[in-house]
């Protein structure tokens, strides 16, 4: 696989050992199926292929929000201000403040992994295992992060911490640098194959008329495909052309690799940690290449309020509500709200946009924070416009804000990226930093706000209209300063309005994991288990031997390759299945396998066999668990014998998917 060479370029770049190189038996995304994420226009247009001219004037419309939609914008941002507890934005700006010098890059390091590196009493090996995983531009931003700190401990006359070279002897860290165009050349060879797009190239007279499409890659890192894209902008060729401005989306196609999507509900909670922290880094480096200066302000916290529902903490929230209901993701407030919204809202005119009454939403609200969990509440004579002017505010009166105090001010610096492509790395790479509360809560928020724009032919609200007047409520919050609503009126509020519709569109796409970051936390997980390796290098060197020997005894029988299956579905059915692989074996076809052996097993008891003659397990999924992963739950698309090669010591287990039963 490509990226092998791309991960063995960051090894040399950060140990400076030659003979320790990424393995070659990664499976390749140049074979590949493809996965549009089309828009909700698209969708329309599937299922109501008569209604071209109808799509073609929506496509239109969305190009710019037009004075209903800025009016509405800035009478949001109104209503926060006059709202309660919002009455002076410029009191929250002077109780908020930025960190100290060296504060920052301090937690920088801790959230990414690398707390280790300023830490006396920490042994060489620590920082080596991730370190090792890096591309060369991610671990320069690492080395950004710790001359800064290193800087603001001279100016504090505090001891500096070691330089990332001194990890390693003096010896090997003179050659620890490989050549300066290798990774580039690793990010080149990696996209060869795939549809090309220059950010700054201009399309052509005959291809203006066609459907707009944006490849989004995913096997090389965002951070170094910034600057392949960088450099290409640069050319003078393409320095005097101009891009036509252009504010319609795109259908985005993603290149589906053998080892299929992972989505973040698919990994266990130790490798979305692990997931985090190279995100973490990647984004930071890309942030650099941008120019784009996001720092975390520290906010005052709020006093405890007394209501049971607005003000509490997402977390706190949820607690309370999982004693009630185990494994709900989002608070049950919040889920009654839109299921209300979902069954009488999507179709009401102007819906979100329109404000309710004052007085009825006021009493409503007293209604819902007495009665709500005593289930007294009856939904029937409440208006949609009151229930969303109540989404809005559960939204905005949360004591932190839904994108965290930590990444507002970076999602909102999004806005001023100006390729898409670039847009949705940085924006994928946020969610993925998001905790999971906030990020399956927002979710919920953005599947609700696709319906209401799946539904413009009879609310009239497409989506520049819905992303004007739910950008303030996300983007504008009490604990951060914001500069939404500095400078040019129309220009802030279109690009606000820009990056709501932007998670809007692309949700799908952008909660999902990026295949370099999956190979990286194989890696790491490779090096970790192998950490010893790091002290000896005749050991290593011994199991690379062993390692190397193995493995081509197991390539040798990989054409007839029969793999033992777990089954572990609760009470209902334990047990094995035999499974022979080929080059063709998909996830899918072992389910299927596994439903039909289900069906003719006499232990099969009652509930199990539909009278259509399936098997009622439509929630099963197969995982792979152990090796160099904790848990992944499989795409039904992933290429089994692929995923033998990248890991073989992993276990293959049919189980519940992690969302089956879950409160949504």
């Amino acid at each position: 696989m490509p990226w092998g060479r791309s991960g063995s370029a960051a090894l040399l770049l950060l140990s400076g050992r030659a003979n320790v190189r990424a393995k070659a038996r990664n499976p390749s995304p140049t074979e590949m199926s493809v996965e549009p994420w089309a828009s909700p226009q698209d969708q329309a247009a599937a299922e109501h292929p008569h209604s071209t001219s109808h799509t073609a004037s929506c496509e239109d419309q969305e190009q710019h929000p037009d004075k209903l939609c800025l009016d509405s914008f800035w009478s949001e941002v109104e209503t926060i201000r006059q709202g309660s507890g919002y009455t002076d934005l410029e009191c929250s700006r002077r109780d908020s403040r930025q960190s100290e010098e060296g504060e920052q890059e301090e937690q920088w390091l801790v959230d990414a992994g690398l707390s280790t590196l300023i830490s006396e009493d920490s042994e060489d090996v620590d920082n080596a295992v991730l370190l090792s995983t890096l591309t060369r531009t991610q671990a320069e931003a690492v080395q950004r992060r710790l001359d800064s700190y290193t800087l603001s401990l001279r100016k504090r006359n505090k001891p500096a911490p070691r330089d990332v070279r001194d990890i390693f002897n003096p010896s090997i860290s003179k050659t620890r640098l490989p050549d300066s165009h290798h990774s580039e050349d690793s990010a080149h060879n990696s996209m060869a194959s795939l549809p090309k797009s220059p950010l700054s190239a201009v399309p052509t007279e005959h291809q203006r008329g066609a459907p707009k499409e944006e490849f989004f890659i995913t096997d090389v890192a965002y951070c170094e495909q910034a600057v392949i894209f960088l450099k290409q902008a640069s050319l003078p060729q393409n320095n005097s052309q101009r891009r036509k401005v252009d504010c319609t989306l795109p259908r985005v196609i993603c290149p589906k690799c053998r080892l299929g999507v992972t989505r973040v509900q698919d990994l266990s909670h130790s490798d979305m940690k692990k997931v985090r922290q190279l995100a973490l880094i990647d984004m930071t480096a890309l942030c650099d290449l941008l120019e784009l200066e996001v720092k975390r302000q520290k906010h005052s916290k709020r006093k405890n309020t007394e209501s049971p529902l607005y003000g509490v903490p997402l977390a706190t929230l949820l607690e309370n509500d999982q004693k009630m209901k185990p494994n709900t993701s989002i608070p049950l407030y919040m889920q009654a709200l839109l299921s209300f919204l979902e069954k009488k809202g999507v179709d009401s005119e102007g819906i979100l946009r329109v404000p309710g009454s004052q007085s009825r939403i006021k009493m409503l609200q007293q209604n819902l924070e007495t009665n709500f969990y005593s289930g007294q509440v009856s939904w029937d004579d409440v208006s949609p416009n009151d229930a969303a002017a109540l989404l809005k505010k559960f939204i905005r009166e949360l004591p932190a804000p839904l994108l965290t105090p930590e990444y507002l001010n970076t999602f909102s610096a999004v806005r001023d990226i100006t390729e898409l492509r670039q847009k949705l790395h940085m924006l994928n790479l946020l969610i993925l930093l998001l905790p999971e509360p906030n990020r399956n809560t927002l979710k919920a928020l953005l599947e609700f706000l696709s319906k209401v724009v799946s539904r413009e032919r009879k609310n009239r609200m497409n989506l520049w209209a819905v992303a004007t007047i739910m950008a303030p409520n996300l983007f504008l919050h009490k604990a951060v300063p914001s500069r939404l609503t500095e400078g040019a009126e129309k220009g802030h509020a279109e690009k606000a309005a820009d990056v709501m519709r932007l998670l809007i569109r692309y949700q799908d796409l952008l909660w999902t994991i990026p295949n370099f970051l999956m190979s990286q936390v194989r890696k790491l997980n490779e090096n970790s288990n192998r950490r010893y390796q790091f002290y000896d290098r005749r050991i290593k060197n011994l199991l690379r031997k062993i390692h190397t020997d193995s493995r081509d005894k197991t390539d040798k029988n990989t054409s007839e390759l029969c793999r033992t299956v777990k089954i572990q579905l609760g009470d209902l059915v334990s047990g094995t299945l035999e499974y022979q692989l080929n080059i063709n074996s998909r996830a899918s076809d072992l389910l299927t396998q596994f439903q039909r052996q289900s069906l003719r097993s006499p232990d099969n008891g009652k509930g199990k066999m539909r009278r259509n003659g399936s098997v009622a397990y439509p929630d099963c999924a197969l995982f792979e668990v152990g090796g160099n992963i904790g848990e992944h739950c499989l795409d039904p698309d992933t290429h089994l014998l692929d995923l033998f090669n990248s890991n073989s010591g992993g276990e293959w287990v049919i189980k519940l998917k992690p969302n089956a039963g879950r409160g949504l």
